[in-house]
């Protein structure tokens, strides 16, 4: 019986459409994936190329003053893009994943982003995580919708109550079948991605499988949820397809209000300014004031004193420090908030698979709000060495030679892996699909 199940269900030409679509859909995403990767291991490979030409060419340009040598060179930082940030591209589209900073003030240049097309932006990536997020749920809809009211509205249910010892096995067995057309799909889509984006097998990509698997599983329990209640298979539809438009579209849109309306950031604004007014209002203000603030942030520098007549590099130095210095309050907050942002999120999605599976799959790919943060952060760090390693050179009037400028290739930060707890990742998902199937059976049984 199950062949001849399955052979029906694949005669219908809307079925086979359905798949072929959403393996087609499924493709692209991953080709838009790994055109995004691409690109983004171009710029860096790009950039590696770049940086001892540009040093080079500075040096040569302002050998014998160093200060004006560091007004121009830059520096460049990488978050390299994991293998899984095809399948995930999160926010990443607008997040760089390059700095390339020079040492005067942090503030104005860590989040310099790439020039990119608005509208590319507005209308978003088409990842694989998108199609099994929005798309999957629809496919499932369709094909179990009309699982059990067709056969009541053909008149053939009457026949099966007969034949067959369990109405619910019958169900049952249906809906397997499209259970397994679905997985095979699935497992197709992953497959072409790991061969495609060249992922390994390893936790994080397992984790993806398993939790799609989970996503899937509930849908389906949600589905046959609605279809016991023996309506009709146009009341079945537009109710799932309410069910799809509140959990996928109007809970997330509300959250995202609540948390902006919840968590402002007007320190967004307030520290850029900071940094500008600190910097540019130190043109008219007194230098040894400027310095004594520089040598309040940098005791170690003030044997080089307070040189005061004419321009000199030290000051110069030290009212660039003064914009970073001026907006350190609004830059805490600022991180603070956004943080916050995140961490409620991440509380309120353990009540919505949909969203919670979005935050987990950007988290295994590196492409987390969390981990651009932790990259910032990092930036900061690298932009503070390098202000120790040149201000004392800069300070002290040598020249270019005094410093070997080919251990100053691109570096890398940490990979970005955060710590994964398993538990935490996988239970908001878990128990939704298992209330679901505990649901199913509570009402299989009335029903």
């Amino acid at each position: 019986m199950y062949k001849l199940l399955l052979l029906q269900f694949l005669r219908s030409r809307a079925v086979v459409a359905s798949l072929v679509l959403i393996l087609v859909l499924g493709a692209i995403s991953i080709g838009i994936g790994h055109q995004f990767v691409s690109q983004k291991k171009a710029a860096i490979d790009q950039v590696e190329n770049y940086q001892q030409n540009h040093i080079d060419r500075n040096v040569t340009l302002h050998k014998d003053d160093l200060g004006l040598l560091m007004y121009y060179v830059k520096f460049a930082f990488i978050n390299s893009p994991t293998h899984l940030s095809g399948l995930s591209i999160g926010q990443s589209d607008i997040n760089t994943n390059l700095q390339r900073i020079t040492i005067k003030n942090l503030e104005g240049q860590r989040y310099d982003t790439d020039l990119v097309n608005p509208m590319n932006l507005q209308s978003g990536n088409l990842d694989l995580s998108f199609v099994l997020l929005y798309l999957f749920p629809l496919l499932i809809i369709v094909f179990t919708f009309n699982l059990l009211s067709e056969e009541t509205e053909t008149g053939t249910w009457r026949l099966v109550s007969v034949q067959t010892p369990s109405k619910q096995k019958y169900l049952l067995t249906k809906l397997s079948i499209r259970v397994l057309l679905i997985y095979v799909v699935l497992g197709i889509l992953f497959t072409i991605a790991k061969s495609v984006l060249s992922i390994p097998l390893d936790m994080n990509f397992m984790m993806m499988i398993f939790l799609s698997l989970l996503y899937v599983a509930f849908w389906f329990a949600l589905c046959f949820f609605v279809i016991n209640f023996k309506k009709s298979s146009g009341f079945n539809a537009l109710l799932l397809l309410s069910i799809w438009l509140v959990l996928l579209i109007l809970l997330p849109a509300g959250m995202n209000a609540y948390l902006a309306n919840k968590y402002p950031v007007p320190e967004a604004l307030s520290a850029m300014i900071s940094q500008r007014d600190g910097y540019h209002t130190k043109w008219d203000t007194d230098k040894t004031e400027t310095l004594q603030k520089f040598y309040d942030h940098y005791p170690q520098f003030q044997k080089f004193g307070y040189p005061i007549e004419g321009f000199n590099w030290t000051w110069y130095y030290a009212m660039q420090q003064m914009g970073d210095d001026d907006s350190v309050t609004d830059t805490k907050a600022l991180r603070e908030k956004i943080s916050e942002r995140e961490s409620v999120s991440k509380q309120l999605s353990a009540f919505l698979p949909n969203m919670h599976l979005q935050l987990v799959f950007n988290e295994l790919a590196g492409t987390s709000l969390d981990q651009h943060l932790n990259f910032l952060d990092a930036t900061a760090n690298y932009h503070e060495e390098l202000r120790l390693f040149f201000y004392p050179k800069i300070f002290e009037e040598k020249s270019a030679d005094a410093v070997d400028w080919t251990r100053f290739t691109p570096k890398y930060a940490d990979d970005g892996k955060s710590d994964q707890k398993l538990m935490r990742i996988v239970w908001p998902l878990f128990i939704a699909t298992l209330l679901m199937f505990f649901c199913c059976a509570i009402i299989g049984r009335k029903l």
